[in-house]
């Protein structure tokens, strides 16, 4: 099964903002909300955008807005990941 894990969501996360933006995404920051650590709505909305693009996989929108840490994020889109694999 296929996962998305914290370093791509970092990556995808300092893209979205521009470049160094952004606080860094340890495990110590999973928990902490997105608005915390320097991004906002349209830098989420830039990442499910590209997560939906080159995974193939449609995210639930009324869970993406209550995803508020990158650990629900991340939980999220693995989760959308696992159901389209046993489909």
């Amino acid at each position: 099964m296929e996962r998305f894990d914290r370093s791509e969501l970092a990556d995808l996360l300092r893209e979205a903002a521009g470049g160094d933006e952004g606080a860094v995404l340890d495990e110590g920051a999973l928990d902490t909300l997105f608005l915390d650590l320097g991004y906002d709505s349209l830098a989420l909305l830039q990442v499910t955008g590209v997560i939906e693009r080159d995974h193939d996989v449609v995210l639930d929108e009324e869970a993406l807005a209550e995803a508020q840490t990158p650990r629900q994020y991340l939980d999220l889109v693995n989760g959308a990941l696992a159901a389209r694999a046993a489909a």
